[in-house]
């Protein structure tokens, strides 16, 4: 397992380059499936998610070449397999958006169940009740959901709207998309990332009513045909710098960007003492004292985003004044507390929700990821932090971050990746 050493104190300036997004590449990459012809991919980012997704459109017969600009060229025409094998769906719950498409496209699709997540419970059952709604016999059987329909037909589907399932609206809309007839879903996701594939999809001919509302009416078609389409930018990734910015009483510029996606973050940031300029596609922070307190509730889009809570936590944590954290979407997404409090945090967890209450430094320690952001938080911990933080568990930001020790480097932080392996965490074949 790949280790960082961290040694803190070094305010970050300087303009950093983001990524494509993780969470929208994936659905891009699954919606693939769906498309007779080629498509090309830009702005895909390098990690090891996305390297888990492309072997597994290869395992089902997806061609993919790298193209010289570094864009990824995708031929779905001659699929052989219908069968997702199960040491990568185990890897990554994204795998399961496979499923939607091979059995909108090929009437059906053999994908293990992705099992437990650390962040908290995270089961497939609205996919599952979404896919027998639009007229598929599904059986689960030794871990696996097997599926078929001659052709799927269009059908009401109200999901839950306390959550608005990022994975089940995905799952739904790629399958809906060639069905026969209308699909209703209500209570749709509307984080960005979905928007994007709904866009990505009517570029491709599908026809989908309801673009970026909770209400999508999809009138299936017979076939899509290939375009060019780029990710958005990672505001993940870009939130997580900006709070970075922040921690060190830094200036960070963040580009490319877009401001208005990321206007629920950038408005804790300006209430925790931040001063922010908005370009048209860059976002620029400027910090030079302690943050003051604040108090933030996770919901979905236009919520704030649960991806961002843990270094949201780490803000907190050092903040002047007591801070609530209230998390409504994973149960377990606090399991970063216990390292922060090794490092000098004051933090109480009860059901739900977290109480910090802020402390003026926090001390490098060794601590341990466990989890892709609860690893972005604690490397921005140790960047805060008086002396050195040594991170294990390196290896599952690389899952979701694009070379983030390089571009903190950039901004001048003193980020060490020390090398170890660990086959558990990364499998080698996954790496270019």
């Amino acid at each position: 397992m790949a280790r960082f050493k961290i040694t803190g104190g070094t305010p970050l300036h300087g303009t950093v380059q983001i990524s494509g997004s993780k969470n929208g590449s994936l659905p891009l990459l699954a919606a693939t499936l769906l498309v007779d012809g080629e498509v090309v991919l830009r702005d895909i980012p390098d990690i090891s998610d996305i390297r888990t997704m492309i072997r597994m459109l290869k395992a089902l017969g997806v061609k993919i070449e790298p193209r010289e600009d570094g864009a990824l060229s995708i031929d779905c025409s001659n699929i052989t397999s219908v069968s997702a094998p199960y040491d990568l769906v185990r890897r990554m719950r994204g795998s399961f958006y496979v499923a939607g498409p091979l059995l909108a496209r090929f009437g059906e699709a053999q994908v293990p169940l992705p099992g437990g997540c650390v962040i908290g419970s995270r089961p497939v059952d609205f996919h599952i009740r979404g896919f027998k709604a639009l007229g598929a016999h599904v059986e689960e059987k030794y871990g696996v959901m097997h599926a078929k329909a001659d052709r799927l037909v269009g059908t009401r589907i109200d999901m839950d709207p306390r959550f608005r399932s990022v994975g089940a609206t995905v799952n739904l809309m790629l399958a809906a998309t060639l069905a026969d007839g209308v699909t209703i879903i209500e209570n749709a996701s509307r984080e960005p990332e979905v928007v994007d594939c709904q866009q990505f999809l009517a570029a491709c001919g599908a026809r989908i009513e309801g673009i970026d509302t909770t209400t999508l009416r999809i009138t299936g078609v017979e076939r899509l045909t290939g375009t060019e389409w780029s990710a958005i930018p990672d505001r993940m990734e870009a939130g997580t710098f900006l709070i970075a910015g922040a921690l060190t009483r830094g200036d960070v510029t963040v580009e490319p960007a877009e401001p208005e996606r990321l206007r629920i973050v950038t408005d804790m940031l300006a209430h925790a003492g931040c001063d922010l300029e908005m370009g048209e596609r860059s976002v620029r922070l400027r910090m030079d004292r302690r943050p003051r307190a604040v108090d933030v509730v996770t919901a979905p889009y236009p919520g704030y985003p649960t991806d961002l809570q843990p270094n949201t936590g780490v803000l907190m944590s050092v903040a002047d004044g007591t801070s609530v954290m209230e998390e409504s979407i994973f149960d377990a997404r606090f399991n970063y507390v216990d390292e922060l409090l090794r490092m000098g945090a004051d933090v109480r967890v009860m059901e739900g929700a977290a109480i910090f209450k802020g402390v003026p430094q926090l001390f490098g320690a060794p601590v341990v990821a466990t989890d892709i952001r609860a690893g972005a938080a604690l490397i921005l911990a140790g960047l805060c932090a008086e002396g050195v933080t040594e991170i294990n568990g390196g290896s599952l930001v690389a899952r979701g971050y694009e070379d983030i020790t390089g571009k903190l480097k950039g901004l001048g932080a003193q980020v060490e990746v020390l090398p170890e392996a660990d086959p558990e965490i990364v499998d080698p074949e996954c790496l270019p």
